[in-house]
């Protein structure tokens, strides 16, 4: 049966302090209010004031990593602690509980998705079907010719009677004989497989489906001042799509097969009947979105260190604390990311990428396999990458 406790908190306490490790519950506030700050000031990201009914700690909580703001009782507060194996009987008999996280997360996602873009990109957020056009364009540039026929097809459906439509009508039928692309409507399959190098959907494109990978790899990236920049490369077991399932607005990303891949498919309605009867399942799917959240706090973190080989060494080590893997006994780990794709993650403007690449290699001598990067002792990237932080927050 579950129990849940009242915690009480004085006016001036700390419920949490950034950087430390009591991660093993949240609170959800009954009286009083909270405020939540970050060590290091993010421009467009500001403290903020919770009160009763709001959820204060859900995101280290369920994601099992060290606590990304400090809050501090602005009142006198009284709280429910709830801890992390609690979660799903708390979901079970309490639906809208679980609805009000999620959508809270997927809200706050989307704001600090806008934010991210605007730092780290130099790029201001844009929902634009247009845009559509833009993204097949380069893909055709770069004779990726699968990952534009998609996107055409997007925006010759999507925009009808938009500015490039015979540009595009044109380009999508040069394009059909020679192209693997698949799934360009949705389909009642409940899975998919899709071939490597092709859109499984484009940023900017109405969409209703959440996507679990069954096999294979997909990169998450965006199309950014005739570049393509990789947010994250997904695996097994790792979902995404959920913002436009959500909240039934546009793909804030694409998503593309980085290779062959097996994704299962999550509609609405399925979305719907997963909330009411798999409490696991939306457990799971709250604490992936708490790990999107905290690596989007360290991202925004990582966005204010000046030094860019110093901030190539926190991104690193950003990828590395993702995979909860006990790095301090690993002597070599083999990544999945190159040098070029670290420095794009890193949003850093082109005209610097070299001179940050080679300050980066001269600071920790990575070895390269087949490309990619090997880490020699994962966890002194990881002890690296927090003094740099220390050092940017002492300095902001």
């Amino acid at each position: 049966m579950l129990q849940l406790s009242f915690v009480n908190f004085k006016k001036g306490a700390y419920l949490f302090v950034e950087g430390r490790g009591n991660n093993d519950r949240f609170y959800i506030i009954q009286n009083g209010q909270v405020q939540c700050s970050n060590d290091i000031p993010i421009p467009g990201y500001t403290a903020q004031t919770f009160g009763p009914g709001d959820f204060i700690g859900v995101i280290p909580c369920m994601s099992s990593h060290l606590q990304v703001e400090s809050c501090v009782a602005v009142t006198d507060v009284t709280a429910i602690a709830v801890k992390r194996d609690q979660y799903p009987d708390l979901i079970a008999n309490n639906t809208p509980v679980a609805m009000k996280i999620i959508r809270t997360f997927a809200n706050r996602m989307r704001t600090m998705n806008s934010v991210l873009t605007n730092l780290t990109l130099h790029q201001v957020a844009s929902e634009s079907l247009e845009e559509l056009f833009n993204v097949a364009t380069y893909y055709y540039r770069e004779a990726k010719y699968d990952i534009a026929m998609y996107a055409y097809y997007q925006y010759l459906k999507s925009c009808p009677n938009g500015a490039n439509v015979e540009s595009a009508k044109s380009r999508f039928i040069e394009l059909k004989p020679k192209s693997h692309a698949v799934y360009f409507e949705p389909t009642n399959e409940t899975t998919r497989r899709y071939p490597k190098g092709t859109m499984i959907f484009s940023e900017n494109q109405p969409g209703s489906d959440m996507f679990i990978i069954q096999s294979g790899e997909v990169a998450i990236s965006k199309v950014v001042e005739g570049n393509e920049v990789i947010l994250a490369i997904l695996k097994k077991g790792d979902m995404f799509g959920e913002l436009a399932l959500i909240e039934n607005k546009p793909r804030t990303a694409s998503a593309i097969a980085h290779e062959e891949c097996v994704l299962m498919v999550v509609n609405r309605k399925n979305f719907d009947q997963m909330v009411t009867t798999q409490p696991q399942m939306i457990a799971r799917l709250t604490t992936m979105l708490a790990e999107r959240l905290w690596a989007q706090h360290r991202q925004l973190t990582n966005s204010q260190i000046v030094d860019l080989s110093h901030r190539m060494v926190d991104t690193l080590a950003l990828q590395l604390e993702k995979l909860k893997i006990p790095l301090d006994t690993a002597l070599n780990y083999q990544t999945n990311i190159s040098l070029q794709e670290l420095v794009t993650m890193c949003g850093i403007p082109s005209q610097q990428q070299a001179r940050a690449i080679t300050d980066f290699t001269n600071l920790i001598r990575p070895k390269l396999v087949n490309s990619k990067i090997v880490v020699y002792r994962p966890v002194d990237i990881i002890k690296s990458a927090a003094f740099y932080r220390s050092k940017a927050a002492q300095n902001s």
